[in-house]
């Protein structure tokens, strides 16, 4: 069976002066294909496909198996070629964007055809030169299209531990859930909505520490440092929005967590901790209504 999107192993059944013709023979029916010297073969597959003459390799012969990626030329036709490609279907890679077309947009990759991301996969707005990691898939009609919600497509099976440092990029952002991260842009991870990631959007590299990793394997992560390690850098970070607001905050850590997290990116327990750490230094003053720089 010939498969669109994907590598496989296929055997040339017929030669003629514009390429060869390829089709998935069973190993006990190989040699039994005549080249176009000799007519009608009762043997020949009804579902081949072209694999052009500029691709066939030198000294090729009836029988020879190859290696190709399907896919569909400009006229819509089943090809086949030998050149390596970035993606196959069900599979993750990073393509940039050549152009936004009235469908969505066109990415570049190492064939001719650009591939089609339509409007309704994609998690942002994309402009022409934009990286975004994809996954290829087959839509209705029967084309390589590719999505940017490559959640289902991503592995489960790194080798992550818990506080293992890791590199990710952005893939969606779900307020209902939090943000998603493709973790060396294959594995699946997410920063949890409870987890502060203040200015973070799609597109965005980020460094990211295991928090957990979860039964079916897939990783929590958090941009933040442990508790007692994350307390410093919190403390400094009241420290110095003291220093650009005149030495007075006009919340202290009893206003509502949402306040905290939209004013400082941290959680409220986070910023308690920072502001009991500055408050045993005698470095502020906490006033019913705020914090005060001594």
């Amino acid at each position: 069976m010939i498969k669109l999107g994907e590598r496989q192993k296929l055997s040339i059944v017929k030669k003629v002066n514009f390429g060869v013709y390829l089709a998935d023979v069973p190993k006990e029916e190989e040699g039994g294909f005549a080249d176009d010297t000799v007519a009608g073969s009762a043997k020949e597959p009804e579902e081949r496909v072209l694999l052009p003459g500029k691709e066939v390799p030198e000294n090729a012969e009836i029988g020879d198996e190859l290696e190709v990626f399907i896919y569909r030329d400009s006229e819509d036709r089943l090809i086949a070629t030998t050149r390596q490609t970035e993606l196959s279907v069900g599979k993750t890679a990073v393509l940039k964007v050549k152009e936004v077309g009235k469908i969505g947009a066109f990415l570049g990759w190492s064939l001719e055809k650009d591939l089609l991301l339509p409007f309704k996969e994609q998690t942002c707005n994309l402009s022409p030169g934009t990286e975004c990691l994809v996954a290829l898939y087959i839509d209705k009609s029967g084309r390589l299209c590719t999505t940017m919600k490559v959640y289902p497509y991503l592995r489960t099976d790194s080798s992550c531990k818990k506080d293992d440092r890791v590199e990710g990029r952005v893939y969606e952002i779900i307020d209902k859930f939090g943000i998603f991260v493709a973790v060396d842009d294959c594995y699946s991870a997410m920063i949890p909505k409870k987890e502060p990631a203040a200015g973070v959007r799609v597109g965005d590299k980020v460094r990211a520490r295991v928090t957990e990793v979860l039964e079916d394997g897939k990783l929590s992560l958090s941009l933040r440092e442990k508790a007692y390690l994350q307390m410093e850098k919190d403390a400094a970070l009241v420290m110095k929005m003291l220093e650009e607001n005149g030495g007075r905050l006009p919340f202290n850590d009893k206003a509502d967590a949402e306040l905290i997290r939209g004013k400082t990116g941290m959680s409220k327990n986070e910023f308690k901790r920072a502001v009991g750490k500055l408050y045993k230094q005698r470095l502020i003053v906490i006033e019913p209504e705020g914090i005060k720089k001594v």
